[in-house]
């Protein structure tokens, strides 16, 4: 973002007026009408060191003074209070005054500029501009993994607060479904395309997407751009439909990660409802829990989508519609959480701000235990006894280009009587967090090797990187735009 050369300060950003802009204003319309220090003072009854004091905002005027002070420089008590500059020198001065009793130039341990009238316009501009300038580097830097892991914890708490159910988005869905004639069953890849027609975009398969995104939307030529070949996902009805999904609900830039994170829940959920509707999802469910036979894999089958879509689709709907708790985990091969989900008193490990990404799971958990089963076509299943409880989880294990990844549903022993898998009779124990459990070495190999080795960490996508206000992370937004404009109609 550049420095700004030219500045507009006839309106403040700052919602109300604060002493400091008071006190402008006051100056401002003492020295237009020619009066001193003294003779406002006399006027009001007060010193003019008082009223000094007042003008540099250095003490919080009551009304009833400003009142006499207003009537003193014949204007209005809302005049002294509007929130607006009286000129634009007057702008950068109280810029210049907040950033320097704010605490980032205090902590620089600078000298003070003394704001006066010999004090010329452009150099105040310069400073300000870099003042400015600074702000913008510091909250770039503080949108760093500490913001990330935060914003990522209330998120799953906000989540976990409504059973990870958005009726909003639910009946969203049924309305561009009922829009497409779609009144049942899974969601062909041609009726994804109608929706696409219906929503007034045309499709277009590439073989130079920009390597950063998953697809492009052109909203000045209502195009939607998908890859094709190599690139082109497993089920391109899902990268179609969250590229729609982000169109209907009126998502723009980001401001933060929060709310970046916020629009990726809500676009996989959209996608997820058209492809799993709600009614025909949870009709299925209901009676496979009548027969004691739910099953993730079924939900998978039944409407042709991955088993992570199915596991998290079914996480949507099993607390509000089953009454049954629930979580859900998704594990790298490394043993780091990269997704978790949790309504049903299950203690993932956390960091202090409560994250759970990028933390590791107990060697004992389905989610890692099930990368030592050979068989990779049939569910797994496992009973884990941990200090808040017993848990079943199926999981399964599924590839990707960062490795291999664990998918897993789990619920309280309790609800266990509804699944198909539940007479395993794989169990295991976890301690953790106790450090006895599986991440201290056994006194021998920590004898043998202590202090010999040093091993360089590898990398994982719970690093995650600062994000610059106002982008879209990990977005190379020069390759996009280079895109649009080599593929834009003529």
């Amino acid at each position: 973002m550049a420095i700004q050369s030219e500045i507009d300060h006839d309106t403040v950003a700052h919602g109300e007026p604060d002493a400091l802009m008071i006190g402008r204003r006051i100056r401002h319309l003492r020295t237009e009408q020619g009066m001193t220090l003294d003779s406002l003072g006399a006027a009001i009854g007060r010193a003019p060191s008082q009223v000094s004091m007042l003008e540099n905002g250095r003490r919080e005027p009551k009304i009833s003074q400003l009142a006499l002070v207003a009537r003193a420089l014949g204007t209005t008590l809302d005049d002294l209070l509007t929130a607006s500059a009286p000129s634009r020198r007057a702008g950068l001065e109280v810029d210049l005054e907040r950033a320097q009793r704010g605490p980032m130039f205090t902590s620089l341990g600078l000298p003070s500029v003394r704001v006066s009238k010999s004090l010329p316009t452009d150099a105040l501009e310069t400073i300000v501009g870099l003042q400015r300038e600074l702000e913008r580097l510091h909250n770039e830097r503080a949108a760093t993994p500490e913001e990330a892991r935060r914003a990522n914890t209330e998120l799953r708490g906000t989540m976990r607060a409504q059973a990870n159910h958005f009726p909003d988005l639910e009946r969203t869905a049924r309305e561009l479904l009922d829009g497409v004639g779609h009144t049942h069953g899974p969601l062909s890849q041609r009726v994804a395309a109608d929706l696409a027609g219906h929503l007034g975009f045309s499709l277009h398969y590439v073989h130079d997407l920009p390597h950063s995104t998953r697809s492009v939307t052109d909203h000045l030529h209502h195009r939607i751009y998908l890859p094709n070949g190599a690139r082109a996902s497993s089920d391109p009805r899902s990268t179609l439909l969250q590229a729609l999904a982000s169109h209907v609900l009126g998502h723009e830039e980001p401001r933060g990660y929060g709310e970046f994170l916020r629009q990726r829940v809500e676009a996989n959920y959209l996608s997820a409802a058209l492809l799993l509707p709600e009614r025909d999802t949870v009709k299925q469910l209901r009676e496979a829990k009548d027969a004691r036979q739910l099953s993730v894999e079924d939900l998978r089958d039944a409407f042709a989508v991955s088993y992570e879509t199915a596991a998290h689709r079914f996480t949507n709907l099993a607390t509000t519609h089953l009454a049954i708790p629930v979580h859900f985990m998704k594990v790298h091969e490394s043993g780091i959480i990269h997704k978790a989900y949790e309504n049903d008193g299950v203690r993932f490990p956390s960091d202090a701000l409560g994250a759970v990404e990028g933390q590791p799971v107990c060697r004992n958990w389905t989610a890692r235990t099930v990368f030592a089963v050979d068989d990779r076509l049939s569910p797994y299943y496992q009973y884990t006894d941990t200090p808040s409880g017993t848990y079943w989880c199926t999981s399964r294990v599924q590839g990707s280009d960062d490795g291999e990844f664990s998918v897993s549903v789990g619920v309280p022993f309790a609800h266990v009587k509804w699944f198909r898998g539940r007479e395993t009779p794989e169990r295991a124990v976890s301690r953790c967090p106790e450090v006895t459990c599986c991440r201290r070495p056994s006194g021998a190999l920590a004898e043998r090797w202590a202090d010999q080795v040093w091993p360089s960490a590898r990398p994982h996508a719970s690093m995650l990187a600062a994000m610059p206000v106002g982008a879209f992370p990990g977005v190379d937004t020069s390759e996009v735009y280079a895109f649009l404009e080599d593929h834009a109609p003529r």
